[in-house]
């Protein structure tokens, strides 16, 4: 078996760390604390690292841990996550690209959709991203994936209002229409 691990930091005792562990908001920084003391206090690690529910290898680390860095280094540490996919001028020049709307003759399509942006970005910065992802991409920039109908580029607003004004006459029949008996 190997050598117990020791705690070399002597600045705050068993009773100042138990202080420490009253005033603390974090219940996991509060059973490191209370297991470091005990260790303190002389019992053994096994001992210790089950009453603060914890594994005795566990413990150990934690050790090694408040050994560092003292009471600050018994908090969690979050990973922070995967890196961003596409820098801040990147989100901007997407923005752009959305708010713009497509070329039809160079784009080749009348609208937006994830597809199609997912091969714009593709083809500006060399990035592959997932249809869903895009999706996610569009939300930060607080524009939503789903955008109205698009306008044909060489309709006719005079002709559809006159189409609408000559579709009136015959929306209404102008007799009654008869009942078909049951």
């Amino acid at each position: 078996m190997g050598k117990a691990v020791e705690i070399t930091r002597l600045d705050q005792s068993a009773a100042d760390l138990r202080r420490e562990a009253v005033k603390c908001r974090d219940s996991q920084v509060v059973r490191r604390l209370i297991a470091i003391a005990m260790v303190l206090e002389g019992a053994c690690r096994e001992e210790a690292a089950t009453r603060a529910g914890m594994d005795r290898q566990t413990l150990r680390d934690w050790i090694h841990r408040y050994n560092d860095q003292g009471v600050p280094g018994l908090t969690s540490r979050s990973g922070g996550g995967p890196a961003r996919a596409l820098t801040d001028a990147q989100m901007a020049e997407l923005k752009e690209i959305v708010l713009k709307g497509p070329d039809p003759d160079v784009d080749k399509v009348v609208r937006w959709r994830c597809v199609d942006l997912r091969e714009k970005i593709a083809g500006l910065w060399s990035i592959s991203l997932h249809e869903r992802t895009i999706g996610k991409l569009l939300r930060r920039l607080e524009l939503t994936r789903l955008q109205p109908r698009p306008f044909h580029p060489k309709k006719d607003t005079e002709a559809q209002e006159a189409f609408k004004k000559t579709l009136s006459r015959w929306q209404t029949p102008p007799y009654p229409r008869p009942r078909l008996a049951r």
